[in-house]
C-alpha cells in the first residue's frame, strides 16, 4: 500500500494506506491518544479502529463533544455488563436492566433469583471494571444478518432486543464484543475500554447508579446528589409502563401490529388525566393562589396549563392564565451573552421587580394592569387587561424561570404551587439502551417549530445546543424546588410524531454539520412502527407539537 495524505486544519500528514485513525493518532498525538472517541474522515462520522484508505480531511471528536460523551457512557455501560457477567457466573440467568438517566449517569437495576445488588457486588464489579478499563480491551464490531442477531439475542435472554430486531427493516446488524461479552448498541463505541477515565457504581434506592463524566469535565467525576422527586416521577413512569405491558420499543410495536394501541393511548391518556386531577385537588386543598410552571423546551408546558385550568375549573376554581414572556424587561435593557447576542433565556431578562410589585398586589387584593410583551417592538405594552384576584380565583404562571426562587421573593411560601414539567422518557430501546429525554424533546421541538415557525430541521437542531445550555443553567437546578413534578411524555407518542419528522429530517443538507445529528435521529426513528393520529385526543400533549388539539390558537 501507498502513503495517502490526511488534512487537519493548516496541516497536511503522510499516512501508509489502510492505517486506522487509532494509529494515527497514536502516532501523531500520543499525549492525547485517549482524548478523542470518534472522528469525521471527510464527511463521515466513523469509529476510530476506521482505516484511513484514500486522501482526507479529518477532524477528531473529544470527550468533550455531545457525540464523544454519548460514546463515552455507551462504552461505560458496555464495561458495566461485562464485568457483571464476570462477577455473576455462577448466575448466569441475571439480567442488567439500565433504566433511566441520572444526573451524567443512568440508573441501573438487577434482576436475579440468586443475588441481591449489596455493597459487596458492587465493590467487585467496580473492581472487575477498573481491571477492564487497564488492560485497555479492544471492543470489536461484528456485522451479522438481523436473522443471526435475533438468535443470538433469544440465546443470551436478551427478551427486549429480540424484539426490536423483529421490526429491523435493514438486513444487518451491528453487535459489539468485548472479550466475549456480546451486545447491541444504539450508537459507535470507543475503541477500546483505555478511554474510559473515570465512573462510579453508587447504589440507590433498590440499584444503583453508573455515574459518568459531564462532557464539559470529562474526566472527573461529579458528586452523586440524589434528586428524589425526579426519581420518584421516573419510577411511577416505570410502573405505568409495566402496568401497560410496555417496557421497550419491541412491546410497543407488539401492540401496533396486534390491534392494541389504541385501547393504550387512551389508557395513557387517563393515567396522565388522573394526574392533573390529583395537581388540582392539591391546589385546592392548599388554597393556593399562584400556580408556578416551568419546565425544559418542548415539555408541553401550555397544553399542560390548558388541561390544569380545565380540571382547577371543575373543582370549582377559577384560574387565569399568565405568561411570564410578558414580563420581559424591554429590548434595550436586555443582557447579552459571551458572543454579544440578546440573552432572553437568562434571569436578568426578566422585569423581576414589576413581576415580584404585581404579584404581591394582587395577593393583597389589588387590581394590577397586565402587560404584554410585543416581540416586534421589544417591549411590554398596556392594552387594559386589567386582573384582580378574589375568592376561588387562581393565577396560573407558566415561564422557564417559574421555580426560580428570585422570581417570587417575598411572597409568602403558602401562596404559592410550583409545578415542574418535563418529558422524561419511560420508554427504553431494549434492556441496555436508554432513549434520551433530550432525543424526544428535540424531536418534538423539530415538529412543532416547522409547523408553527416555519423553521426547517436544520435551524432547529442548530440552535438546540444554546436551548440545552440554558436548560443547564436556568431550569434544571430548580426542578427539585417544586411542590410536584409531572412526567408529559407519552409512551406511544414516538409512533405518532415519526411520520411527521421524518420529512423534516431527510431534508437536511448532506454538506451541513447538522445532517449527522438528522441521521442519527431518523436511524432511532426507524425503531418504532407508524401509529395514525386521528385516535389521539384532542387535549393530547402530543397535540402541542403535532397539532389538531382542541387548544390550539
Amino acid at each position: 500500500m501507498g502513503a495517502i495524505h490526511v488534512t487537519m486544519g493548516e496541516k497536511i500528514y503522510e499516512v501508509e494506506q489502510g492505517t486506522s485513525v487509532q494509529s494515527f493518532i497514536a502516532k501523531e498525538f500520543p499525549d492525547k491518544k485517549y482524548n478523542y472517541m470518534l472522528a469525521m474522515k471527510g464527511a463521515k462520522l466513523c469509529e476510530l479502529c476506521a482505516p484511513i484508505d484514500q486522501d482526507c480531511e479529518l477532524a477528531l471528536l473529544g470527550k468533550d463533544t455531545v457525540m464523544g460523551s454519548d460514546t463515552y457512557k455507551r462504552s461505560l455501560t458496555l464495561i458495566m455488563l461485562k464485568a457483571f457477567s464476570d462477577v455473576l457466573k455462577d448466575d448466569p440467568n441475571h439480567t442488567i436492566k439500565v433504566m433511566y438517566s441520572m444526573g451524567h449517569g443512568y440508573y441501573c437495576e438487577l434482576v436475579s433469583d440468586k443475588t441481591k445488588t449489596d455493597a459487596a457486588l458492587l465493590a467487585a464489579v467496580k473492581a472487575r471494571m477498573q481491571q477492564l478499563i487497564d488492560a485497555d480491551l479492544c471492543i470489536t464490531k461484528e456485522s451479522v444478518s438481523t436473522e443471526e442477531a435475533i438468535r443470538r439475542c433469544k440465546a443470551n435472554g436478551l427478551v427486549g432486543k429480540e424484539k426490536l430486531f423483529k421490526y429491523r427493516r435493514v438486513s444487518k446488524t451491528n453487535l459489539y464484543n468485548l472479550d466475549g461479552y456480546e451486545d447491541y448498541f444504539y450508537g459507535y463505541m470507543a475503541a477500546s475500554t483505555g478511554y474510559i477515565s473515570c465512573f462510579d457504581l453508587v447504589a440507590y434506592d433498590e440499584g444503583f447508579v453508573l455515574m459518568a463524566p459531564s462532557k464539559s469535565s470529562p474526566d472527573k467525576l461529579s458528586e452523586f446528589v440524589p434528586q428524589e422527586k425526579l426519581f420518584t416521577v421516573l419510577k411511577t413512569s416505570d410502573d405505568w409502563g409495566t402496568m401497560l405491558g410496555v417496557n421497550h420499543v419491541g412491546d410497543l410495536n407488539d401492540e401496533i401490529t396486534s390491534g392494541g394501541i389504541n385501547e393504550l393511548m387512551l389508557v395513557q391518556e387517563a393515567l396522565q388525566e388522573k394526574q392533573i386531577a390529583h395537581i388540582a385537588d392539591m391546589i385546592q386543598e392548599g388554597d393556593k393562589k399562584i400556580v408556578l410552571i416551568a419546565g425544559p423546551s418542548s415539555s408541553g408546558k401550555t397544553t399542560f396549563s390548558h388541561r390544569l385550568s380545565v380540571q382547577l375549573r371543575a373543582h370549582g376554581l377559577r384560574p387565569y392564565p399568565l405568561a411570564l414572556d410578558n414580563y420581559f424587561v424591554d429590548r434595550e435593557f436586555t443582557p447579552r451573552d459571551e458572543d454579544g447576542n440578546f440573552d432572553f433565556e437568562c434571569l436578568e431578562a426578566m422585569d423581576l421587580a414589576l413581576f415580584r410589585s404585581d404579584m404581591a398586589k394582587l395577593l393583597a387584593g389589588e387590581e394590577i394592569n397586565l402587560p404584554t410583551f410585543n416581540f416586534q417592538l421589544g417591549k411590554k405594552e398596556y392594552k387594559g387587561k386589567k386582573l384582580k384576584l378574589n375568592d376561588g380565583d387562581v393565577l396560573v404562571a407558566e415561564g422557564i424561570h417559574a421555580l426560580n426562587p428570585q422570581m417570587t421573593v417575598g411572597l409568602p411560601d403558602d401562596s404559592k404551587f410550583k409545578i415542574y414539567i418535563s418529558a422524561l422518557t419511560q420508554l427504553n430501546v431494549d434492556e441496555h439502551n436508554r432513549i434520551p429525554t433530550t432525543d424526544g424533546r428535540l424531536i418534538r421541538r423539530i415538529v412543532r417549530d416547522a409547523r408553527t415557525r416555519g423553521h426547517n430541521a436544520q435551524a432547529t437542531i442548530a440552535m438546540w445546543p444554546s436551548v440545552r445550555r440554558g436548560e443547564e443553567k436556568y431550569i434544571f437546578p430548580f426542578q427539585e424546588e417544586a411542590d410536584v413534578m409531572f412526567n408529559s411524555a407519552l409512551i406511544y407518542e414516538l409512533s405518532v410524531i415519526k411520520q411527521y419528522a421524518e420529512p423534516l429530517l431527510f431534508a437536511v443538507p448532506k454538506d451541513s454539520f447538522e445532517y449527522y445529528e438528522a441521521k442519527r435521529l431518523l436511524k432511532f426513528l426507524d425503531y418504532f412502527l407508524g401509529v395514525e393520529v386521528t385516535n389521539i385526543a384532542k387535549n393530547s400533549i402530543i397535540r402541542e407539537f403535532v397539532g389538531g388539539g382542541c387548544f390550539d390558537l
